[in-house]
């Protein structure tokens, strides 16, 4: 780091189906700028440095142009800082990609093989790294993959009960949401008495999963081999039986494409209360059906808690994150009432202030809330590898 100047910073990208959120870091690794544009296809919104206001692009505008506008914004804002590097959050980064990864062609090319795979969200990732090529062409930039971190399973957490050749040949369990669950394994020391123990991390937001961990290391997650498997999300159905995928082929008549975009953006909490995926929107509804979503949602979510804690051999903590995990304090309480079995002895007024620990003194099983920053890792390994 010694070339670099107190000038130089990094810029950190988070593209996702509908929003992009972006930070720049010092070389010291302090934040100095961020924001997001958010409701991208639908009119596009800017949030950032204290203002609130309409991107100036057509609504049905694409994420490359959005790109554009928000890294011309960003160099506007950054005055005298020179953006040296870009780092990127990727959320597929299949078998090879187990660690972050400087981008080349090559390294783009694999990308852009998986992009299949995350559907919903590779091509938008893909596109922040060629925007920032675009207006920087000479910096080097980082892939970071929500992958990686779970690359530490063993081979039965990964494996699906299909022929062997498929197995060999890629169709594993990958798991997503790692680079939140990254971050979270570098705080437990600073949270539980047992940061090393049996814990299941649950980041739940519009995209919900789960990680149970020991030695802060990924045993096994709710995810799969895509992003649609697991929990009840915003708009992804989470855990479905593949005979529903062949009813609706046979069946129904829907096309494969037709099917795609039911699961991945029609259903969730969307589909089962046919009024929003917005989880505080159902809370505040006193519609019948998005009563039923919620009671799902928490449903789900205790069914798989009780299976990641099979899989550990036991459970010392629970840690919630995410939008819903951090600010929803009626579903962490409804959640943690289903884990009693567990020993989980809420603490209503501590769970209404979300601080850290949510659950009583006595309490056999320790609950937390722990904020996430997928951000911070991502500039913190732009900043290693860069730097070497």
């Amino acid at each position: 780091m010694s070339s670099l100047t107190t000038k130089d910073a990094f810029l950190v990208l988070n593209a996702g189906s509908s929003s992009i959120k972006y930070a720049v870091y010092s070389t010291s690794l302090k934040i100095l700028l961020n924001g997001q544009v958010d409701r991208i296809g639908m009119g596009p919104q800017y949030h950032g440095d204290g203002a609130a206001l309409p991107v100036p692009v057509a609504p049905e505008a694409s994420h490359a142009e959005v790109l554009d506008w928000l890294l011309t914004h960003i160099e506007a804002l950054s005055g005298p800082l020179r953006i040296v590097g870009a780092g990127h959050r990727v959320v597929h980064g299949g078998q090879e990609f187990a660690a972050p990864a400087r981008i080349t062609d090559e390294v783009i090319a694999k990308l852009q093989a998986l992009a299949p795979l995350a559907p919903g969200h590779q091509p938008h990732n893909l596109a922040g790294i060629a925007a920032v090529a675009r207006r920087w062409p000479a910096i080097a930039q980082v892939a970071c993959f929500d992958t990686a971190f779970h690359r530490t399973q063993p081979r039965v957490s990964q494996l699906f009960a299909i022929p062997r050749a498929l197995s060999e040949d890629g169709v594993l369990r990958y798991g997503f949401h790692g680079l939140s669950y990254h971050y979270i394994s570098t705080q437990l020391p600073h949270h539980l008495d047992t940061p090393n123990g049996k814990v299941i991390v649950a980041h739940l937001g519009n995209g919900a999963s789960m990680c149970a961990m020991e030695n802060r290391q990924s045993v096994a997650t709710t995810m799969g081999y895509t992003a649609l498997d697991g929990l009840v999300m915003g708009r992804r159905c989470g855990e479905l039986d593949p005979g529903v995928i062949f009813h609706l082929l046979r069946d129904r008549g829907m096309s494969l494409a037709e099917i795609e975009t039911m699961l991945g953006t029609k259903s969730g909490l969307l589909g089962v209360s046919d009024l929003s995926s917005d989880m505080r929107d159902l809370l505040a509804s006193d519609s019948p059906a998005a009563a039923e979503a919620v009671e799902l949602f928490v449903y789900q979510a205790c069914k798989k808690i009780g299976a990641l804690a099979a899989t550990l051999g036991g459970l010392d903590a629970i840690v919630f994150t995410g939008g819903i995990g951090e600010n929803a304090a009626p579903i962490r309480a409804r959640i943690l009432e289903g884990c009693a079995w567990l020993g989980a002895d809420l603490d209503p007024a501590a769970n209404a202030a979300a601080v850290s620990r949510i659950t009583t003194k006595e309490s056999r099983l320790a609950a937390h809330v722990i904020p996430t920053d997928e951000e911070g890792i991502i500039a913190g390994e732009t900043q290693r590898l860069i730097a070497h």
